[in-house]
């Protein structure tokens, strides 16, 4: 990093500004090659390098300047009037225009986009918002949410409904953007969504809504979906519908609810979260009454896949501002990056953010498939959304600060990243599920699908496929079969108690698979290396008062990259 060296010359500290996450990241692009058309990624490639030249630069600076300026709710205007507008500061608007207009990040999806004649492949998706990650993450919770959102009307809304609003969810220009929303959390019912006590009244073709949701993200967003319960229904999950709700009406004029509040958060602080009462707004039912936990997991899953980037984006960000500081630093004579505790601290950097990588693209072309009507596919998409959910996300938390030490005092200071990345890290593991409701979920798809046991089996086989070398691959196999076993035997038994400790096996030995049969694919003996590290330290029983891991010979060939 000569960038790096040159900025300590006068004792300044190490900066990223000026490197192009795209091109400074051959792992993703290597993982691309991988799951992209050849002819697609040419075709892409560009465009993700433009990007990529954003994350260190004006993206890093916006993100900044939102994150000190956040939304403010102004409820009436100066003539009294109920308005009920949000304040955005202009650097977040800049923002949105980069994500929704210039990269079409919601509405890549569901048309074409990017110089693409066809919507943009899921891997490419979630690799423009690893990206994007790497500088903003308030404003991919409105992104996904409205990606997620047209998914779901798409598969489940009446089509006159989806033909409507289809064409603002997929705008090309940001003022003819509309933005999309998930209201489902109240103050009982946040992951017990059983509990859901918001009431739906049938008048004549639509609904009217009435009562409280306590976590709104993107309070403001044009559509959103809703939970509610039809009068009459049944009580528990059963009774539970999926609306649509419209923040302006048909005819003009505001919907009858008002944001209360917004949410001073700890986090993604650039974008507005807050409460709002339904006070009879009109609402569309979307999909058969009784089924709306069904129907809105379809954006749920959608959600915690995209939680998952955005973690493993984090760490990427905080692994590069952690090695840039090592490699430009010097003390007691030294570089950093030779120190045996910063080259050690390094590697545990490294390994949490490469299994991130590969099982999010592996889980982003397991989505792929399952929408191509694949059965592998549906069934491996089903038990890798939580489990990335639950491991990437915790792991973004340690990584990113982790990274604060590693820059020092500094890095403890609001002008640099570090601190914005780990306030950010930490939503990960809260929105759409917590550590221990995707665990548990992890279980049930085990229970009722089998579910862990096709991604046994579907490793496997990609395993033998790739041509890995055979004392690895038996290791692997073993391991992946001990992970599996452990997931069912708990998934039968109810033994919720280990649902996060199985959880975790079955990712870390999913995880080594795929990073040694990247490395057999690819050619790359850093995957491979990787996929070592994952067997000695995530799946292996230590003696922590034991020798030398030896360890530093994988530890040299992965450091070379950074």
């Amino acid at each position: 990093m000569d960038l790096a060296v040159a900025a300590t010359a006068d004792g300044q500290q190490p900066d990223t500004r000026g490197i192009n996450a795209y091109d400074d990241d051959p792992a993703l692009r290597a993982l691309l090659g991988l799951y992209l058309d050849p002819a697609d990624l040419k075709t892409l490639a560009p465009m993700l390098g433009r990007l990529g030249g954003l994350v260190h630069g004006r993206l890093d600076e916006l993100a900044h300047e939102a994150d000190r300026n956040p939304p403010v709710l102004r409820p009436r205007d100066r003539q009294g009037r109920d308005v009920q507008r949000i304040d955005k500061h202009p650097a977040y608007v800049e923002m949105e225009r980069i994500g929704f207009q210039d990269f079409a990040m919601a509405a890549m999806s569901h048309r074409p986009a990017l110089g693409l004649e066809r919507p943009v492949p899921h891997a490419a998706k979630y690799a423009v918002q690893y990206l994007f990650a790497e500088a903003e993450c308030g404003l991919l919770c409105p992104i996904s949410m409205t990606d997620a959102l047209t998914r779901t009307i798409r598969r489940f809304a009446d089509p006159d409904l989806v033909a409507r609003y289809l064409p603002g969810l997929t705008a090309e220009r940001l003022e003819d953007q509309v933005q999309g929303a998930m209201f489902m959390t109240e103050k009982a019912a946040g992951s017990d969504v059983a509990a859901t006590v918001t009431t739906a009244r049938r008048d004549g073709d639509v609904w009217r809504l009435s009562g409280d949701k306590w976590f709104c993200s993107n309070t403001d967003a044009g559509l959103a979906l809703v939970l509610a319960r039809p009068e009459g229904a049944p009580a528990g999950i059963r009774g539970v519908s999926l609306f649509l709700l419209p923040r302006d009406l048909p005819e003009g004029g505001r919907n009858r609810y008002r944001i209360v509040r917004l949410k001073d958060k700890l986090g993604t602080r650039s974008m507005a979260s807050g409460e709002i009462t339904l006070d009879g707004a009109l609402a569309w039912m979307v999909g058969e009454p009784g089924q709306g936990f069904v129907q809105m997991a379809e954006m749920i899953n959608q959600s915690r896949l995209s939680n998952a980037v955005r973690a493993a984006g984090i760490m990427r960000r905080a692994l590069r501002e952690a090695s840039t500081v090592a490699r430009g630093r010097e003390a007691f004579g030294r570089r950093l990056i030779e120190l045996p505790l910063q080259r050690r601290q390094l590697l545990k950097l490294m390994l949490p953010t490469e299994q991130a990588l590969t099982v999010t693209m592996f889980t982003a072309d397991a989505l792929a498939r399952a929408d191509a009507g694949e059965a592998e596919g549906k069934v491996l998409r089903r038990i890798l959304t939580p489990l990335v959910k639950f491991r990437v996300c915790r792991d973004a938390r340690k990584v990113a600060g982790d990274a604060m030490e590693a820059r020092g005092g500094v890095g403890y200071i609001e002008e640099w990243i570090e601190p914005r990345l780990l306030r950010d890290a930490h939503l990960g593991s809260i929105w759409e599920g917590t550590s221990n409701i995707v665990a548990l979920d992890v279980l049930r798809a085990a229970r009722k699908e089998g579910a862990h046991s096709a991604l046994g089996s579907a490793l496997s086989q990609r395993m033998a496929e790739a041509g890995i070398e055979t004392d690895l691959r038996d290791r692997l196999d073993d391991l992946l079969a001990r992970a599996v076993a452990a997931v069912g035997l708990a998934a039968e038994a109810g033994d919720d108690a280990r649902a996060r400790r199985v959880a975790s096996g079955l990712y870390h030995a999913a995880s080594a698979c795929l990073l040694a049969r990247e490395g057999a694919l690819l050619g790359d003996g850093r995957r491979t290396a990787l996929a070592e590290l994952v067997v000695r330290h995530k799946l292996t029983p230590r003696d922590p008062l034991g020798a030398d891991d030896g360890d530093e010979g994988l530890t040299s060939l992965l450091l070379a990259a950074y």
